[in-house]
């Protein structure tokens, strides 16, 4: 499994992909945290916190973690390589752990950058370092799990065709319904409304943006992960047959 994680990395540096990923992530939320006037800047908020960023960020990540997946499976399908890649010594649950992997990885680059957000907002504190730590830690450990969630979706969507616009464009509206699309759903039915919001990443990331990981929010997202990886290893094993 290393050896495709690697692989997949190689990949992404390899081209541009890996680099516009991260610009992109970067440059879009800093304009919008930074430089745009509105909801989501940070200087006009009068808060000294992070809020807006874990706001925008599940947003940002809806269009561009489908971009990084779209093309795991899809490509090699395209290009004739997916038959080659099963043949190799590895489980069909390897390769696809070591696409996720890959992925999940790159993303993880992009959003370590920024962690100088914190610093900034520490200093911006009136008192100096006034920061809910408990909070701006609990919301980088949803966003992780959020990233496992849109990724193996992602990974799904990317074996469902060689063309990697509909792969795409699969997993945007698959991340979108499962993050907003539930809690949509709830206000149109208020009598299932609490069953139906619990269903959406929206609720359980909210749960740990508030500094208390519950064990039932990283069951959740663990189970999405895991949900969406077992359809890619099905689809892999029913085209393989």
């Amino acid at each position: 499994m290393k050896s495709i994680v690697l692989r997949e990395i190689k990949s992404f540096f390899g081209s541009p992909i890996g680099y516009l990923v991260i610009a992109v992530f970067l440059i879009v939320n800093g304009l919008f945290l930074w430089v745009f006037q509105g909801e989501y800047n940070i200087l006009n908020s009068g808060f000294a916190d992070l809020t807006p960023f874990f706001t925008l960020s599940p947003w940002i990540l809806t269009f561009l973690i489908p971009a990084v997946t779209m093309r795991s499976f899809s490509d090699e399908k395209k290009q004739g390589t997916l038959e080659l890649l099963l043949t190799k010594p590895l489980s069909i649950w390897e390769i696809v752990n070591g696409k996720f992997l890959g992925a999940v990885l790159l993303i993880i680059m992009a959003i370590i950058p920024t962690f100088i957000y914190v610093s900034l907002i520490s200093s911006l504190g009136m008192p100096e370092g006034n920061i809910d730590m408990g909070s701006t830690i609990g919301s980088y450990f949803g966003l992780l799990f959020l990233i496992a969630g849109y990724t193996a979706i992602g990974i799904f969507t990317s074996t469902l065709s060689d063309n990697q616009i509909v792969a795409f464009l699969l997993a945007v509206f698959l991340c979108f319904l499962f993050y907003f699309g539930f809690d949509g759903f709830a206000t149109i039915t208020p009598s299932l409304g609490t069953v139906l919001t619990s269903l959406g990443m929206q609720d359980h990331f909210k749960s740990m943006s508030r500094g208390v990981i519950d064990t039932r929010d990283v069951i959740y997202f663990v189970s999405i992960a895991a949900l969406f990886l077992s359809f890619t290893v099905y689809k892999l094993k029913s085209s393989q047959a």
